[in-house]
């Protein structure tokens, strides 16, 4: 028997809007693609209604891993990975860490100087 949703190379495919639930943004926020999560408890309780990539991510992220680190490892698209975080950090289960540098303005001399250096080559 062959289904179409099984690939004999690549396994089962699963659309990303379909692990989501149609959903393509986190919930409660956004945040930036480096910023940090770690795990604020060690695994997941089986009473709670998560799905397996929910668990892999908790794992995951028990030591400091960026977004896009986390989304690599699991191989995950990162659209998928911000959704389940945003899961996540909405039930208590992360905490996500910006870096200081996504927060802030850049500076537009920098970004000047590195116009006109990349002209002078």
């Amino acid at each position: 028997m062959t289904h179409d949703w099984l690939d004999n190379d690549a396994g089962p495919v699963v659309r990303p809007y379909a692990m989501t639930g149609g959903r393509v943004a986190p919930a409660d926020c956004d945040f930036d693609l480096v910023a940090f999560v770690v795990a604020t408890v060690p695994d997941l309780t089986s009473g709670q209604q998560l799905q397996p990539e929910h668990h892999a991510i908790v794992a995951a992220a028990w030591e400091p891993i960026s977004v896009v680190e986390l989304a690599a490892q699991l191989d995950l698209s990162v659209g998928v990975v911000r959704v389940f975080l945003g899961d996540l950090r909405s039930a208590g289960l992360i905490s996500l860490y910006e870096p200081p540098a996504a927060s802030q303005p850049h500076d537009v001399d920098v970004l000047k100087a590195v116009v006109n250096g990349l002209r002078a080559l």
